[in-house]
């Protein structure tokens, strides 16, 4: 456990239940609101999962316009555009609806409506100064945890940078599960979201920063995810195992919004950064072997999530019953057809000193638990390249 002092707080309530979306008037009118912004995007869209819930609005009397311009890893330009309509039609409250992008863009829309300048400007900690307008958040994915998290990430065009906004203010006022919402996810999203969720939680346990709250709470989520991520991969009509994934998802990002991360996410974002990777492949493939690179560091941790996972670590030493949490993700990633290596993502060699200095700008560093160093980020990107796992 970190010597680090914590104070556990999230401000977030959370409503959990098959169709339980379709009450989102009823929980949004309650919030003395009288006209939402939904924040999504256009594949939500086609995919008609707005129905219901618009049809909860208008029953609620409640008036709302559809921003759905939000793309992978959401640019500065993205949450301006939509922060200036919010602001046209007059909205006193954000509804995002989807995956990570859209509850982050819609986080971030509600902070620009309320302070100055650019989201670009509140880059770190506790940089925004006024209280944004209530963000009421619903996943239709299970991994980034967004709907409970106190951060927001948006890619600055210009440098090709990914950063992050953190603030108690981001929290979202509500967050509204519905693994009906999920049922109709492709294999491909189902995993990289889910591996995403996996990735949460083994880097907020893993962290300098966890407390026996977020370590809970990652270890439940390791659990969870363990026993049914793949059901819900190749059952997807599953309810059970799609709710199990949400509420999984839903405790990873309880944990990092208390314990921040690591070097998975320091170099993800960079990559997403650089070569527009969706976030959740960019974790999962990296996963394995930040995990090796910081075994030696705390292997106690690791034969924890071993056991997490479902592994029977007896009679093994505490190294060997750690190398078994690596073993379990990439044969996660095997079974869901995710890349061993971040070559077949499309990353090019020649931006690694470019790579290294935007990881190494994230406070995920800092708490990753092993001290990391530029060449360490270097070591780790070219290990992932080719996916080798031998020689750290």
């Amino acid at each position: 456990m970190s010597s680090i002092p914590y104070k556990y707080f999230m401000p977030t309530q959370v409503e959990c239940g098959n169709g339980i979306s379709k009450k989102t008037g009823e929980f949004v009118k309650k919030l003395g609101v009288e006209r939402v912004l939904i924040v999504t995007d256009k594949g939500v869209r086609a995919a008609n999962l707005l129905e219901g819930i618009e049809k909860s609005l208008e029953v609620a009397s409640l008036d709302y316009d559809i921003y759905d311009e939000v793309e992978q890893n959401p640019s500065a330009e993205t949450f301006h555009r939509g922060t200036q309509l919010l602001k046209y039609v007059k909205s006193d409250a954000v509804l995002a609806i989807g995956g990570g992008s859209s509850i982050d863009t819609g986080k971030g829309i509600a902070v620009m409506a309320t302070n100055a300048g650019s989201i670009l400007d509140y880059e770190g900690v506790g940089k925004i100064q006024y209280r944004p307008l209530p963000i009421i958040a619903v996943p239709t994915t299970a991994g980034t945890g967004s709907e409970v998290t106190n951060s927001t990430v948006v890619t600055n065009k210009e440098t090709s940078f990914k950063l992050g906004v953190l603030s108690s203010y981001v929290f979202p006022t509500m967050a509204i599960l519905d693994p009906v919402l999920t049922l109709g996810l492709p294999q491909g999203i189902t995993a990289a979201t889910g591996m995403d969720a996996l990735t949460h939680a083994i880097e907020s346990y893993t962290s300098k920063a966890a407390n026996p709250v977020s370590q809970a709470f990652a270890t439940q989520a390791m659990k969870m995810i363990g026993e049914n991520l793949t059901k819900a991969y190749f059952i997807g009509t599953n309810i059970e195992s799609r709710e199990k994934m949400l509420v999984a998802s839903m405790l990873a990002g309880a944990a990092f919004a208390q314990s921040r991360l690591g070097n998975v996410h320091a170099i993800s974002h960079a990559l997403g950064g650089g070569f527009d990777i969706a976030h959740g492949i960019a974790n999962a493939t990296l996963l394995p072997f930040v995990m090796k690179f910081n075994l030696h560091a705390c292997p106690e941790r690791y034969r924890d999530i071993a056991v997490a996972l479902g592994n029977d670590v007896t009679g093994l030493s505490v190294i060997q019953a750690a190398e078994k949490a690596i073993d379990s993700v990439v044969e996660m990633n095997q079974t869901m057809n995710i890349p061993l290596n971040i070559k077949d993502l499309g990353v090019d060699l020649e931006l690694v000193p470019k790579l290294v200095e935007d990881a190494m700008r994230s406070g995920n560093v800092l708490v990753n638990p092993r001290l990391t160093n530029p060449a360490d980020i270097q070591l780790i990107i070219e290990k992932a390249y080719h996916g080798n796992l031998e020689g750290f």
